[in-house]
Order: structure tokens, then C-alpha cells, then sequence
């Protein structure tokens, strides 16, 4: 305790850069445990992207482009499932629940999912959250449309305006259906997945919308049908993107991938969402590991500078050692000195990046939710992070062992002498 008393007021008669050095190491190590709550936020934003799905079925073709087109809304099916099979799958005395979805067109870069209202009951994101309505709610109406919570932040819509859509998923279009705009009636709550970067038409939207058209091509404008009278009618569906399933009992999921895989009537694809996406995280994992090595760095060059700040206050402090030597301390009471005063540094340090962690996730989170879709959690630190942590008090005193070390070997007649 003695030695670590000394320890204190030694670094409080250099307060400077006593404080520097531990503000140094505070932020290091704020940017490891924020990098580290960044990867699994992540990946649990990725694997979370869908959450109590049990199979999602579409036309033959391979499992990862399937999963990236309906979950994250990347690319185009390259053929569509009959409208006839989804009745079949909903009909199965194994399905729970099915909802089909069709991947359409788009609005200012943001894709644009036909799908029954089935959607906002059954589906659901990061830990099994539901989706709910932050404003308004879903309408069965020809025309409506619910948009994500990041697409109302970026573009500044409010629940009664009207978007129109755009043929094609790219940010600029040739054309743009801006004859037949859709009403917002509801906004989502943030989710942390792509459905807050989506907007949700009813079927019938997907149909209306080119009810008019002739092979791929709009009509001419006098030949267009209003929107008022596409309204009120009734459209079938003939084709579908694909379908999201939930199944009755665990135990059949197995059972239904195969039977829908090798279904005769139509080439199909069932993937099981849950091991896909794990799947194609692992086969990203590189840049889980990049990001841990960035920090781990950052972090390295915190304690070297506090290596080197110890290691040069020795010459100012022979003197000070000296006189302890003078006073009956031994050489290992000076080794224990700085290795307490290396301690005491890492450990403010460490200790105080933890509650800078804290308070910028506390202050971010909601941001970071809306601008990037990320959740990073505000559980208590977890077994990873805590290990983090004894990983940098350790390396700080083993660092702090090497000055100490040059100060234990120092003589004390080398201290009392006199440099001119």
C-alpha cells in the first residue's frame, strides 16, 4: 500500500502528463470495446436481419443470391415462382404462416417490396422483434404504401404524403410512375435490418402500377389508364419473388426444405434462412478480424506511449530515486514503484475507457440504429471485453516492467551525482 501511495502523489506532482498519458490509454482502449461492440453488432444486425423464419422458398437457383435478394433486398430474382405455389404452401398442413413478397421497383435508391399484410403480423428482425408502427399503420388499399424508418429520416416523409415509384432499383431512372403515386399511411419503427431501408406496397400495388404496359414498354399517354380507375379494380397476381414460411413444428423444417426443394410442379429453392446467413458471415469474417486488428493496434500504440512517457521521466526523476535509495528503499522497492505507477496509469486508463464506452454508446446508439442500422447493445461488458481488459492491464505492467527494470540497476551514487 506504501508503494502504492508513493505511486499516486509521484504522478500527481506530474499531473500533465500523468493526464495525458492515462487520457491516451482511455481512448484506446474506448476504440477496441466500441470496435469490438461494432463487430457483434454486426453481425447480429446480419444474422438478425431475419429472425422466426423458417424457410424462405423461391424459384430454382442458388441459396445465397436468393437470401440476399428477399432478405436484403440485393439484386433481382432470376425467375419468378408461380402465385398457384405459394397457395400451396400456405395450404400445407405443416405451415404455420406464409407471406410472399415480390421484389418491384424502387424510389430514390430504396427498393420497393410488394407483399401481403400478413408481412407486419409474421415477420420479424433482431431477436424476434416484431415490427411496429412508429406513426400510421398498413392499409389494404391499391395505392398505399409503409415505409422504413430510415427511408422516412433521409427523405423527410410523413405519414399522407405521396411518393411516386421509379421502373428499375437504380437511384436514377428512365422512367417514373409518377402518374400513379402511393399514399404513406404508416412509418415503421427502427428495426436494425433492411426492412427500415424498404417500402411496402400491397400486391395489387405491384400489378397496377404496369397494368397498362406492353411488353416491358409504358403505354402512351393517351392510352393510360388513370389511377383512379386502376384503384378500383381487382388484380391477380400471377408470379411472386418469393415466399417467407413459418412452419407449426421445429421439427418439420427439415421435412419441408426437402419436399419444397424437390417440388415437380415448379424448379423451387428452399433455403433455411438462419444457417445461410451464418453461412455467408463466416465466409466474411475477414473483416470481423480487421477491424479487431485496427483496434488492437490502436491500442498497442496507447500503452507504447505510455512506455516511453515512464521511460523518459527517469532522467528528471535519478535524483528522486536516489534520495529513496538515501531513505532505506531497496532496489526492488524502486522496481515495485514504477511498476505501481505503470499499474495505476493502465488501469486509470483502461477503467476510464470503459466508462467512455459506455457513455458513447448511450449517446450514439440511436444514431447509429437510424444512419447505419446497427444496434449495438448497452448490456453490461461482456466475457470478451472483460478479457480485453485484463489483456491491457497485464501489457501495461509488463511494459512498465522495462523502465523499472533501468531504474532497479540505477546505482545510487549515479543518482547523486551532478550533470552539468
Amino acid at each position: 500500500m506504501i508503494i502504492f501511495k508513493l505511486a499516486m502523489k509521484s504522478m500527481v506532482s506530474r499531473r500533465l502528463v500523468t493526464t495525458l498519458t492515462v487520457l491516451s490509454i482511455a481512448l484506446s482502449t474506448t476504440l477496441l470495446l466500441i470496435v469490438e461492440r461494432v463487430r457483434v453488432g454486426a453481425r447480429a444486425s446480419f444474422v438478425g436481419a431475419i429472425s422466426q423464419t423458417d424457410l424462405i422458398i423461391g424459384s430454382r437457383g442458388g441459396s445465397l443470391p436468393l437470401l440476399l435478394n428477399s432478405v436484403f433486398h440485393i439484386g433481382s430474382p432470376a425467375t419468378n415462382m408461380k402465385y398457384s405455389t405459394f397457395k400451396q404452401i400456405q395450404a400445407d398442413s405443416k405451415t404455420a404462416w406464409a407471406v410472399p413478397i415480390v421484389m418491384g421497383d424502387s424510389h430514390r435508391g430504396y427498393r420497393v417490396v410488394g407483399t401481403s399484410q400478413d408481412f407486419f403480423s409474421h415477420f420479424q428482425a433482431r431477436r424476434s422483434q416484431k415490427l411496429t408502427f412508429a406513426l400510421g399503420n398498413v392499409s389494404d388499399q391499391t395505392f398505399t404504401a409503409v415505409i422504413g424508418s430510415n427511408v422516412a429520416a433521409r427523405l423527410k416523409y410523413k405519414v399522407g404524403g405521396f411518393l411516386a415509384l421509379s421502373h428499375g432499383i437504380g437511384e436514377v431512372s428512365f422512367h417514373s410512375h409518377e402518374d400513379r403515386p402511393f399514399l404513406i399511411t404508416g412509418i415503421l419503427e427502427p428495426t436494425g435490418s433492411p426492412v427500415d431501408r424498404s417500402i411496402y406496397i400491397p400486391l395489387a400495388g405491384t400489378e397496377a402500377i404496369h397494368a397498362d404496359w406492353h411488353d416491358g414498354a409504358p403505354p402512351r399517354r393517351e392510352d393510360a389508364i388513370s389511377a383512379q380507375d386502376l384503384a378500383g379494380r381487382t388484380f391477380e397476381v400471377d408470379e411472386i419473388s418469393a415466399v417467407f414460411v413459418g412452419v407449426k413444428s421445429k421439427g418439420d423444417i427439415l421435412n419441408l426444405q426437402r419436399q419444397w426443394s424437390s417440388f415437380r410442379d415448379e424448379p423451387l429453392t428452399a433455403v433455411i434462412p438462419g444457417v445461410a446467413l451464418d453461412e455467408l458471415w463466416e465466409g466474411l469474417g475477414y473483416g470481423e478480424e480487421a477491424l479487431r486488428l485496427v483496434a488492437v493496434f490502436v491500442v498497442l500504440v496507447g500503452l507504447t506511449g505510455m512506455l516511453v512517457s515512464v521511460y523518459n521521466s527517469l532522467s528528471e526523476r535519478r535524483r528522486e530515486m536516489a534520495i529513496l535509495r538515501s531513505l532505506g528503499a531497496t532496489p526492488s522497492v524502486i522496481f515495485g514503484l514504477l511498476l505501481a505507477e505503470a499499474a495505476l496509469l493502465v488501469g486509470g486508463g483502461a477503467a476510464f475507457g470503459l466508462l467512455l464506452t459506455r457513455v458513447f454508446l448511450t449517446v450514439l446508439q440511436p444514431m447509429i440504429v437510424n444512419q447505419f442500422g446497427l444496434y449495438l447493445t448497452l448490456d453490461s461488458f461482456t466475457s470478451v471485453e472483460l478479457i480485453y481488459f485484463s489483456l491491457i492491464l497485464v501489457s501495461g505492467v509488463l511494459l512498465g516492467a522495462v523502465p523499472a527494470w533501468r531504474a532497479y540497476r540505477n546505482s545510487l551514487s549515479d543518482g547523486l551525482v551532478i550533470r552539468l
